[in-house]
């Protein structure tokens, strides 16, 4: 009897050990919460383009992406992503998920998700929740000037391939429209980046004025100028793309 439980308690053991690697090996996350290599393709962020453009209506480009227009999207997704928006179980369980646009959210922002959720996890001090909002937002201020670096660049091609759709011979009805709707959807995507960062700038704020009540730390000065820096640059970017449709609210902290 005894070799017998032992022999169940082995295939027992074994038999979670199958159906916990083949649980995880279905997951999206990979080591040290990175995405799994197999989630990864050059067009992997293409999908932002269709996001911005079918929530106001109107149809994709089908024109492949440039270079340059694939940098945008790459370097636009961060800065999409709510800052701590991935809890730890989801660095295990799938860590990467296209988005909604403003344009097609219904929901009013709320400026505190980001404070509560610095506040709420477990910290082993306060000044560990001053150290991840600074992380946080010197971040973004890291990924603003390569992400508007390459707005420039191809917000510039995109006047010159408005101009030269004069002088192509034999244009198309379909090859228009197409160049039309990736000019749309470049210049939307730009849009989306600003409007994300003056939500940041506003839940950096709230977050910060309650980490001040709760936790005074001469910390709260060096968070506050970086917010500041953040708030200057969002406030005045150096390229501004402005399509005939509405934008969604204006956040400004």
């Amino acid at each position: 009897m005894p070799e017998t439980s032992r022999q169940i308690r082995s295939l027992s053991s074994a038999l979670l050990l199958a159906l916990l690697g083949a649980a995880l090996g279905g997951c999206s996350g990979g080591d040290f919460g990175r995405t799994r290599a197999d989630m990864r393709s050059d067009d992997m962020h293409r999908w932002l383009g269709a996001e911005v453009t079918s929530s106001v209506g109107v149809r994709a480009s089908q024109f492949q992406l440039t270079d340059q227009e694939r940098q945008l999207r790459d370097l636009a997704y961060p800065l999409i992503e709510p800052p701590r928006s991935r809890p730890a179980w989801r660095s295990v369980f799938g860590d990467y998920k296209a988005l909604p646009s403003p344009w097609r959210q219904n929901v009013v922002f709320d400026r505190t998700t980001y404070g509560r959720t610095l506040i709420d996890e477990p910290h082993r001090s306060h000044s560990s929740r001053y150290a991840q909002l600074i992380e946080d937002v010197r971040d973004d201020i890291t990924r603003f000037e390569p992400f508007f670096a390459s707005a420039i660049r191809v917000i510039d091609l995109d006047r010159k391939r408005e101009a030269s759709m004069k002088q192509v011979s034999e244009l198309s009805p379909r090859e228009r429209e197409d160049a039309i709707a990736r000019m749309q959807e470049n210049s939307l995507i730009v849009q989306w980046v600003q409007q994300c960062l003056e939500r940041r700038v506003s839940a950096y704020r709230w977050a910060l004025e309650r980490l001040v009540i709760q936790a005074p730390d001469p910390m709260a000065a060096d968070a506050d100028r970086l917010i500041g820096e953040l708030a200057a640059q969002t406030a005045n970017p150096p390229v501004a793309a402005q399509p005939a449709y509405g934008r969604a609210v204006r956040v400004r902290g």
